[in-house]
């Protein structure tokens, strides 16, 4: 190992197996001593490399045994963000994305104000369903104005594009800014259900608005994403490119 490891480095090796499946939801990770021990820092740097992975929920607290790796979730988008910029594909290791629908609606009450157009506008709409390991993580419906489309014609295809969003600001030639998300609860529909694998007759689920925001204040992508889960939140995150160090 590398001398002068920081927090980040750490909780980017454990990222990394998680993500991999190397460890598994339920698999305990490393005692503290022993993460210190085994990147030669001290117990404040490998406490804040654990709380790191805690906040991108990848891990939680568990009695008796220390932290333990969370079930399958999906990653945030600065997470996703940084995995493009670092490998060129917005998906981890051991995770698939499978087109569901690809075509051209109006937009909703929802999806209106947010890419700034008349309820009823034709957008496009891109649907998938992202898996982790072979387990469904979520359902996500990414709209698109039409000057993204008209620029990036490959979103109008059933293919996955290894980071649309990217793809898009790539040939804009405008990067991306920040992204507002909103986080609400509803009853999953039937659709999702069955997507999820779902069984239950009422399951609450995660709807997530993202709203993503270039550097010329045009909106890029409004993307829905439903998972499993009742928290509800609002945030506002800055995705400018990483400082070169």
């Amino acid at each position: 190992m590398p001398e002068a490891v920081g927090y980040a480095e750490i909780a980017a090796h454990y990222r990394q197996q998680i993500q991999a499946g190397e460890l598994k939801p339920g698999d305990a990770l490393p005692s503290l001593r022993k993460v210190c021990e085994q990147f030669g820092v001290a117990q404040t740097t490998a406490n804040r490399a654990f709380r790191k992975l805690k906040l991108e929920g990848l891990t939680l607290p568990q009695a008796g045994i220390g932290t333990i790796v969370a079930g399958p979730a999906s990653s945030n988008i600065e997470a996703r963000v940084r995995l493009h910029e670092a490998t060129g594909k917005a998906l981890g290791a051991g995770e698939t994305s499978r087109i569901l629908e690809v075509g051209t609606v109006g937009a909703d009450e929802l999806i209106a104000p947010r890419l700034d157009v008349a309820p009823g506008t034709p957008v496009h709409v891109r649907r998938r369903l992202v898996s982790r390991n072979g387990a469904p993580v979520h359902v996500s419906s990414s709209y698109y104005p039409a000057y993204v489309v008209a620029a990036t014609p490959e979103l109008t295809e059933p293919v996955t594009t290894g980071g649309s969003r990217e793809l898009a600001a790539e040939r804009l030639k405008v990067a991306q800014d920040h992204v507002l998300e909103e986080v609400t609860s509803r009853l999953a529909t039937e659709s999702e259900k069955t997507a999820l694998g779902l069984t239950a007759k009422d399951v609450v689920v995660t709807q997530v608005v993202r709203t993503v925001v270039l550097k010329d204040g045009r909106v890029v992508e409004v993307a829905v994403k439903i998972s499993g889960g009742t928290t509800i939140l609002r945030w506002s995150t800055s995705l400018s490119p990483s400082p070169q160090s």
